[in-house]
């Protein structure tokens, strides 16, 4: 199968549904082997298997949770098991949690933070060494524009981690990129999923507050992803692109 993937095996995580979802199928159908992880959510994951199949593609569906380190080592060993290599690590499971400065509790804190930024580390050291090896990989991190100071209210944890991965993509693509691997991170905004497709309220609020008017689609996330993931982008590291329909709502302009 040719596509700017093509011969490339790919891992995405949170790939069952939502952004990982229309991420593994885009990847898909530009010639990679796809890995779809999952947390609980098993049949949405073969769904997605059997989606690329159907299209004359290959793939996998291998559970795992990613704030636990064990699962991710065994995640990453089947993928090797199966197709021998990782070329494409997509970094997009993730979790939140509603509360601000003085609501947030510890285990609001230590849940975003095991997901979003633990869990990313994991998953990069895992697949790091094979990458190195070849002297070939791309890696992508999904933040948010959270991360990078949105004013929506009860998004502290969940922005802080998000904070966070946007100064880990640096730091990977700093340590990486000497073996000639690339790391990125992609900023979301407002986008339409599965779980808020249905509150009209919602979607009017975070329309207002893009230059565009509306919320984005998963596939408009996943082009992005494709770009940063080909080797169309294999001159691009350490860099951070929103794909946010031209958000306005940032509390300050200051890094």
């Amino acid at each position: 199968m040719g596509g700017r993937l093509a011969d490339k095996v790919a891992l995405i995580t949170g790939a069952s549904r939502g952004i990982g979802r229309a991420t593994a199928l885009a990847f898909a159908r530009e010639g990679a082997t796809v890995v779809v992880n999952y947390v609980s959510r098993a049949d949405a994951a073969e769904a997605v298997v059997r989606e690329i199949e159907a299209g004359g593609g290959q793939a996998i569906a291998v559970q795992a949770d990613v704030s636990r380190r064990p699962e991710v080592d065994a995640m990453v060993a089947r993928a090797l098991d199966r197709f021998g290599r990782v070329d494409v690590l997509i970094n997009n499971a993730g979790v939140g949690a509603r509360a601000s400065t003085l609501t947030m509790t510890e285990a609001d804190l230590d849940r975003v933070m095991a997901v979003n930024v633990k869990g990313v580390i994991s998953c990069v050291q895992a697949v790091a060494p094979g990458m190195i090896e070849r002297r070939y990989g791309r890696i992508v991190n999904v933040s948010s524009v959270a991360g990078l100071g949105t004013s929506l209210a009860e998004t502290t944890p969940y922005a802080a981690s998000k904070a966070a991965l946007v100064g880990l993509t640096k730091r990977f693509a700093l340590d990486l990129g000497p073996h000639g691997i690339t790391v990125n991170t992609v900023c979301p905004g407002s986008i339409r999923t599965d779980m808020t497709r249905g509150d009209t309220a919602h979607a009017a609020l975070m329309a207002e507050k893009a230059i565009l008017g509306r919320q984005g689609e998963p596939e408009e996330v996943a082009a992005a992803l494709l770009f940063l993931a080909s080797d169309e982008a294999s001159f691009i590291t350490a860099q951070v692109l929103s794909v946010d329909g031209g958000r306005l709502d940032f509390l300050s302009r200051s890094a």
